[in-house]
């Protein structure tokens, strides 16, 4: 079985979730980031992660679901600033699975990530209470992803692996 792990990242967050992904994967497998990927052809599986960036899917990773996944095994995963279980995360997982409609999704993944002090500098400068909201959370989201959480990626790449 041949499989890819491919991923977007801005402050190595998502990068971290992704090779620990890759390093729990049997059999041949590459690693690369989303900008080096033009097509899924020859995977068997292909693991894509991303950041969620103005609480969506970045564009570029939005047009590689819903372009190249069509009749594919795939699993998506992401990090973000907020806890695991905050009600928006289901939209964003959402608007993933919707891009990836025509593909074999086995599975989702999703855990905090840290989020980037310019990120949190500007949210806290936001005239909107819910942004200058999100930009106090910064400071609790230090050392994102932790180890309990990289852990859990673990357990979802040996998860998914099985499925296939």
């Amino acid at each position: 079985m041949r499989t890819l792990v491919t991923y977007m990242t801005q402050t190595g967050n998502t990068k971290r979730i992704a090779e620990a992904i890759y390093g729990e994967l049997e059999g041949e497998k590459e690693i690369k980031p989303i900008a080096d990927v033009s097509d899924l052809e020859g995977y068997d599986l292909a693991f894509i992660g991303f950041p969620v960036m103005q609480f969506d899917v970045p564009p570029n990773v939005k047009q590689l679901l819903s372009e190249e996944t069509a009749g594919k095994n795939i699993a998506i995963f992401m990090t973000h600033a907020v806890p695991e279980g905050f009600e928006a995360i289901h939209s964003w997982t959402g608007s993933a699975s919707q891009a990836a409609a025509s593909a074999n999704i086995l599975g989702t993944f999703d855990c905090q990530g840290e989020l980037a002090q310019p990120v949190i500098d500007m949210l806290l400068k936001a005239d909107d209470p819910q942004m200058k909201a999100f930009g106090e959370m910064g400071p609790a989201t230090k050392g994102q992803p932790d180890e309990s959480r990289v852990q859990k990626a673990k357990e979802f790449a040996k998860e998914v692996q099985a499925k296939v």
